[in-house]
């Protein structure tokens, strides 16, 4: 693998992470300290805030730039988090589901094509570490009930498309 496939890979992770805590950040200020899910929701941001620390830190031990869409990231991931909220835990909940299975699929390749190659252990060592987290994140919004929000297989598929679109965009730009 070159420099710049693993800096891509850097880059994308860490605006990922970011982009976590602005959706979770959004949720609530909707939601507040004491709505449904909100212990849940902010026990899985302060993990996220975890990742992103450590991606900041990787980046800039690494001298990787970060994407010029995190402005971009910090507005839309607010907003998504908010309007989920504001339909309901539920639909706060299927968010969740939604981008953690992306980012599990997402993140399962980087550590595959790291691991075939041999190349960074360090950062295979993180994505493993994260992905797993993200698994719990998907499995405690499922069980949580995200399933049950309206319009299901409609919202998350939209944010799953959306969330697709945002690592291609972040990989390049």
């Amino acid at each position: 693998m070159t420099k710049d496939e693993i800096d891509r890979m850097i880059r994308v992770d860490q605006a990922g992470e970011f982009g976590a805590t602005r959706i979770y950040a959004g949720q609530l200020a909707v939601m507040g300290d004491r709505g449904p899910h909100s212990r849940e929701i902010a026990h899985m941001a302060e993990q996220e805030v975890g990742h992103r620390e450590r991606f900041d830190a990787m980046m800039a031990d690494r001298g990787v730039r970060p994407t010029a869409l995190q402005p971009f990231w910090s507005v839309a991931g607010y907003a998504l988090g908010a309007a989920t909220a504001l339909i309901g835990p539920e639909a706060a909940m299927a968010c969740t589901a939604a981008i953690e299975t992306e980012i599990d699929r997402h993140y399962s390749d980087q550590l595959d094509r790291l691991q075939e190659t041999g190349a960074d252990p360090e950062l295979a060592g993180m994505i493993h570490e994260f992905r797993e987290d993200e698994r719990e994140h998907r499995d405690a919004a499922l069980a949580a009930g995200a399933e049950r929000a309206p319009a299901y297989p409609l919202l998350s598929g939209a944010i799953r498309l959306g969330c697709r679109a945002a690592i291609r965009l972040a990989e390049r730009i």
